[in-house]
C-alpha cells in the first residue's frame, strides 16, 4: 500500500505534511477511500512542535487549563501546552502549568478518568486534541466524557478533520477534507466500494493499518 502514497503539504506551514493512500478502508465507524498517516506528525518531535504551533495560533484568547489527548496525540499536546503557556507571550494562558491528560478506554469501551486524574477535568476549561475527525463519534465520547466530569470544553482542534465543528464546537484543524481530493466516508451499508464487491484493503484506526 505504501507504494501507492502521496505526501500532502500543509497550505500554513510546508514543514507539516501527511501521507495519504487511496483505496477502501474500514473503521469502527465507516468506511473511507483515503488512509490519512499522520504518523510523522505524531511521532517526529520537530514536526509535532510545528504541529503545536499552527493549532496554538487558534487559542491565543482562549483560556485553557487541560488538554485531553486523543489518538496517541501527547507528543503534540506537550508542545502545545508549552507553546499556550509561553511567558511574555499575549496569550491569556501566558505562565500557566496546562495539564496534559488522556482518557483511558475501559472494559465497557467507555471512555473514563482515574480518581487521581479527575481533578484536571473538574471546573477546568479543556481543550480536545484529536489526530482524525471522520465522522465525529469518537469526539462525541470525548466530550460527553468532559462533561460527566465536570470540565467545559473551550475548543476542538485535530490534525485532519471532516467536519467543521461537533456539539457546536468548532474544530480547528491543520488538514481537512479540501487538502484531499474527493475524499469520502460512507456507513458500512451504504459504501459503494461494498456493493460493487470490492473488498477492504485495510482495516485502519488511530493506531495505523492492518491490511487484509
Amino acid at each position: 500500500m505504501d507504494a501507492r502514497a502521496v505526501i500532502v503539504e500543509s497550505k500554513r506551514n510546508k514543514e507539516l505534511q501527511i501521507k495519504i493512500i487511496p483505496g477502501h478502508f474500514a473503521t469502527s465507524h465507516s468506511h473511507v477511500n483515503y488512509y490519512i498517516d499522520m504518523t510523522s506528525i505524531k511521532t517526529k518531535h520537530l514536526m509535532a512542535k510545528n504541529a503545536a504551533r499552527e493549532l496554538a495560533a487558534n487559542y491565543i484568547n482562549t483560556a485553557i487549563d487541560t488538554i485531553v489527548c486523543l489518538d496517541g496525540t501527547e507528543i503534540i499536546g506537550a508542545f502545545l501546552a508549552n507553546e499556550l503557556s509561553k511567558a511574555g507571550l499575549a496569550f491569556v494562558n501566558s505562565g500557566q502549568n496546562v495539564a496534559v491528560i488522556t482518557p483511558e478506554i475501559n472494559s465497557f469501551n467507555q471512555m473514563i478518568f482515574r480518581d487521581n486524574i479527575q481533578k484536571q477535568v473538574w471546573n477546568k476549561n479543556v481543550l480536545l486534541l484529536v489526530a482524525s475527525i471522520t465522522t465525529g463519534k469518537t469526539v462525541n465520547r470525548a466530550l460527553d466524557c468532559v462533561r460527566y466530569y465536570g470540565g467545559k470544553t473551550a475548543g476542538i482542534c485535530a490534525l485532519f478533520t471532516h467536519v467543521d465543528s461537533v456539539q457546536d464546537i468548532t474544530v480547528n484543524g491543520l488538514f481537512d477534507s479540501k487538502d484531499i481530493p474527493k475524499y469520502e466516508n460512507y456507513s458500512g451499508h451504504d459504501c459503494p466500494f461494498c456493493k460493487d464487491g470490492r473488498k477492504i484493503d485495510a482495516l485502519i484506526n488511530s493506531y495505523g493499518y492492518s491490511k487484509l
